[in-house]
């Protein structure tokens, strides 16, 4: 049998992040340094602007907004977030 590929694990790394919503909208400002805009229709938040490595990105209400390791910024929906990060205690 021939192994087409090997299997990686996820090294631990310890990122920042916040969910899109209403309740932290300011803070989300501040969070992105710059790197978010959000968009808002009928006074609603709708979603943000996320400048990424790979251009701007478009994140929705309810997404999660990660700060990466090399201070880089991109979004990720829910389900996905919850399958890969878990909450840890403030190391700081």
């Amino acid at each position: 049998m021939i192994k087409l590929a090997l299997h990686y694990r996820k090294k631990p790394v310890v990122i920042e992040a916040m969910q899109l919503n209403f309740k932290n909208r300011d803070k989300i400002i501040d969070f992105g340094e710059g790197n978010i805009t959000l968009t808002w229709r009928d006074g609603y938040l709708e979603g943000a602007y996320v400048n990424t490595l790979e251009g701007v990105i478009y994140a929705t209400y309810g997404d999660y907004i990660i700060r990466g390791v090399d201070g880089e910024y991109y979004p990720c929906k829910p389900s996905v977030f919850e399958k890969t990060y878990e909450l840890v205690e403030d190391i700081f």
